[in-house]
């Protein structure tokens, strides 16, 4: 069994309300994610690969351009922007390119992550 991951990074701006950190929050306010999106199986006998990163990357590209410089309040299919709802939304949008066993945003900056292992049960 093999995993492979692949990263993207996007900056973008949100605001939260209802945190415990307040105005600094409900505030509009930008950050520099990471996203890593893992994937798992056995390679394919004739390909040699689990999955083909180039369409991996195309897909990734795809997800990075949605996210990229945009305001995450406005893009109704995350719901709240929060960490949890971006891995959520990332995984809906890569998991039809193989088995994605996880999906982890990052803000480095803030020390902060969150994994996600798809629906559960």
């Amino acid at each position: 069994m093999w995993e492979l991951t692949k990263s993207f990074t996007f900056e973008a701006a949100h605001a939260l309300a209802h945190t415990t950190l307040g105005e600094a929050s409900q505030e509009i306010h930008g950050h520099s994610f990471r996203a890593e999106v893992t994937v798992r199986g056995t390679p394919d006998p004739t390909t040699g690969m689990v999955v083909d990163f180039g369409l991996l990357t195309q897909r990734l590209g795809e997800i990075q351009a949605m996210l990229d410089h945009k305001f995450l309040n406005k893009i109704e299919a995350i719901g709240l922007p929060t960490l949890e709802n971006l891995s959520r939304f990332i995984y809906e949008r890569v998991r039809s390119i193989g088995h994605v066993t996880k999906v982890s945003v990052h803000r480095d900056s803030c020390r902060e992550t969150c994994t996600y292992f798809g629906p559960q049960g």
